[in-house]
C-alpha cells in the first residue's frame, strides 16, 4: 500500500480554473488571501504553497460531478461492462464505478464513493503518478493515455492483481479533472 499521494504542481491547473472562469488574477489573489504576484508565481511553477493554501486551492481544483454532461459521463462508467472507473484526477476520490470493478472490491461500492483510493496503489501505480507531471499529464485539456503494467497489492478491500492499465483524462465541464481508470 502507498501511503501518501505524490503532490502534483497546481499552477498549471489553477490558471486554467482562472481561464475557464474569467477570473483575474487579481480575483484569485482576493479569493486566496494572498498577492497577485503570488498567484502568478505558482502558475509559473516558481513559488510553491504553503500546505494551508495548497490544501485551498486542492478543494477548488477537486472533481464534482456537478453539471448534466459529468453525470452523463458517470452513468456511462457506472453502466459499463468493464472493469473501469472514475477518479478524480487531483484527489484520486472514487467518482463512479463500473459493476464488474465493484465486483472486485470486498466491500460495499457506497463505503468507497467520494473517498481516496491512493491508499490502495500499487508501487507501479505511485511511480506512474509521480511521472505525470513530467509527462505534460496536466498541462494541456486532453493529454494522450498512459498505459503501464501494475503490479499487485496486498489489499483485501481493493485487491490490485497484475494487469495492464490505462488513464485518460477527462476535463469536466467546471474546469476540474477526473481519470477514467480501466483495466486491460
Amino acid at each position: 500500500m502507498t501511503e501518501t499521494l505524490p503532490q502534483p504542481s497546481l499552477g498549471i491547473a489553477l490558471r486554467r480554473w482562472r481561464l475557464l472562469h474569467h477570473i483575474k488574477q487579481s480575483h484569485a489573489a482576493e479569493l486566496f488571501g494572498v498577492n497577485q504576484s503570488t498567484i502568478s508565481r505558482w502558475e509559473a511553477g516558481t513559488q510553491a504553497m504553503e500546505p494551508t493554501e495548497r490544501t485551498r486551492v486542492e478543494s477548488l481544483l477537486a472533481a464534482r460531478l456537478d453539471a448534466a454532461a459529468d453525470h452523463a459521463l458517470a452513468r456511462l462508467v457506472n453502466e459499463s461492462p468493464r472493469p473501469v472507473h472514475l477518479i478524480c484526477d487531483l484527489t484520486h476520490r472514487l467518482l463512479a464505478c463500473s459493476p464488474s470493478r465493484a465486483a472486485e472490491f470486498t466491500v460495499p461500492l457506497s463505503e468507497l464513493l467520494g473517498r481516496s483510493l491512493w491508499r490502495y496503489s500499487t508501487a507501479e501505480i505511485a511511480l506512474k503518478e509521480s511521472a505525470l507531471d513530467t509527462l505534460g499529464w496536466r498541462e494541456t485539456l486532453a493529454p494522450s493515455s498512459v498505459e503501464f503494467p501494475s503490479g499487485t497489492n496486498t489489499s483485501p478491500i481493493i485487491p490490485i492483481r497484475a494487469s495492464l492499465c490505462r488513464w485518460t483524462r477527462m476535463t469536466l465541464s467546471d474546469g476540474t479533472a477526473a481519470r477514467l481508470v480501466e483495466t486491460l
